[in-house]
């Protein structure tokens, strides 16, 4: 038997496995497996030996399979990115068992879009950023939902800061009502939760973690502290996967996605592609760079007034993400004058 290759079109409850020779395109096994690593790894083992490459689909749950079949031995783990893969063309029926042959046929022919393996070890603490994350925006809905109430049933209109800093006395000098009341002081009091949370995870990840050589140069960014360059560093990974400056700005969801054509639009591509938590670490950094930058601010003036706030936040986002490729890549400070020369 030659050279074997395995794609694996990886689902929510069940994987299709599908192996092709590699020098005759024959089929030599598939099937459909529960997704457990032990079934998956008792149906390879006859072909372990003529194994030269495995591919995962980069499905939101790749991470146990790529990671079982590397601790089993197989040091031939690709991870595919479906975003990136050339459809059938002229077939107008697909399913799973061609999913997965078609994986195979394009690692055997050297052309397979590959998604990037993150460090098993790290994501742990990346993992734990991310549900900093996710707690931050249910913190600001909240802030934001009682900040609307108070408006609607009473005129004041209070800042983000003073929503936060509510207690009971003062929510009974608001409302008389007592259904208000009581809406109140549930968003005051989920506030205060997310808040204990937010910053037990802040503790956590400061006491385990340090930014490392070659991104902590970040921290001389305008707009950016240890937790967004925490994040940036853990989202990045290894900073030499990108090939320029506008594959990184693309990954972090910093540019329009649109097509254009003797200036006319074309049609949009995926705005999902990308990550979106680096595209909120960046937007972050912005607002934060015009609180504190002299030019970063005069940067946002200006593009406010030829387009909207929202495009010049992201404007000054993708000018800092831009700004930070360089100062990852080349290990060098920030520069504040060459950025807004």
């Amino acid at each position: 038997m030659g050279e074997l290759y395995v794609g694996l079109d990886l689902h929510s409850v069940n994987t299709y496995m599908g192996i092709m020779e590699g020098e005759t395109k024959r089929r030599i096994y598939q099937n459909r497996h529960r997704n457990e690593l032990g079934e998956i790894l008792h149906a390879l083992e006859p072909y372990r030996d003529d194994v030269k490459g495995i591919v995962v689909e980069s499905t939101y749950n790749w991470c146990w399979l790529v990671d079982g079949l590397m601790d089993a031995g197989y040091d031939c783990v690709h991870l595919a990115n479906p975003a990136a893969i050339k459809q059938y063309e002229g077939i107008k029926y697909t399913d799973d068992r061609h999913d997965a042959f078609w994986l195979a046929q394009l690692l055997i022919l050297g052309i397979l879009p590959e998604g990037y393996i993150y460090p098993k070890e790290d994501r742990p603490v990346r993992d734990l950023l991310r549900k900093r994350a996710f707690l931050m925006r249910h913190r600001t809905a909240n802030i934001l939902s009682c900040q609307s109430m108070i408006e609607r049933n009473t005129g004041l209109r209070i800042a983000g800061a003073g929503i936060k800093k509510l207690c009971t006395e003062d929510l009974r000098k608001i409302f008389s009502d007592e259904h208000l009341l009581f809406s109140g002081k549930m968003s005051t009091f989920i506030i205060d939760v997310l808040d204990h949370h937010i910053k037990s995870i802040e503790k956590m990840v400061r006491k385990v973690l340090k930014v490392r050589p070659g991104f902590e140069n970040l921290l001389t960014v305008t707009g950016i502290g240890d937790i967004l360059a925490m994040t940036i560093m853990l989202e990045v990974g290894n900073i030499s996967r990108f090939p320029g400056v506008g594959n990184f700005s693309s990954y972090c969801r910093c540019v329009n996605s649109i097509h254009t054509s003797n200036g006319k639009k074309k049609g949009v591509g995926n705005k999902k592609n990308g990550n979106r938590y680096l595209c909120w670490a960046f937007m972050e950094a912005s607002n934060f760079a015009r609180m504190y930058s002299e030019r970063a601010n005069a940067y946002y003036q200006r593009k406010s007034r030829e387009t909207n706030p929202i495009i010049a936040r992201k404007a000054l986002a993708n000018k800092l993400s831009r700004a930070c490729y360089y100062i990852m890549r080349d290990q060098v400070p920030f520069r504040e004058e060459a950025l807004f020369s």
